[in-house]
């Protein structure tokens, strides 16, 4: 049997202002991916220089450990997204968007120091299947 996402969004709670839900239910899945931070930077090791670059770039890290484990963005039940600052807010958004389309995992926007002070942000995930 297919695994099974429902959406969880109390009408006593504030509502979601973009595309993502306030709770993921999942039954009937089989296998758990998390997905540690990915970073901005290319596997030749380069780092782009604009917010929208890195900000795609750490995307397509996330889909290249998905596809490692034959999983797409569809699979995503957790996402969490470490900006640098907030000054990043919309542009993180709008790629977000982009990225998953009508999916809508969990989400959570951190602001903090990231690791690496070229990296602009980074993304952890949790994947099902």
């Amino acid at each position: 049997m297919p695994m099974t996402l429902s959406e969880i969004n109390a009408p006593d709670a504030p509502q979601t202002i973009g595309n993502y839900s306030q709770a993921l239910e999942i039954s009937q899945h089989e296998r758990l991916l998390f997905i540690s931070g990915q970073i901005p930077v290319a596997a030749d090791g380069t780092v782009p220089e604009t917010f929208e670059a890195q900000c795609e770039l750490a995307w397509d890290n996330v889909r290249h450990q998905l596809q490692a484990a034959g999983m797409d963005i569809a699979n995503l039940v957790k996402v969490t997204i470490f900006l640098s600052s907030r000054r990043f807010n919309a542009t993180n958004r709008k790629v977000r968007l982009n990225v998953l389309g009508d999916h809508k995992p969990a989400l959570t926007v951190i602001i903090t120091g990231i690791f690496d002070e070229q990296w602009l942000l980074e993304i952890e995930a949790i994947a099902a299947a």
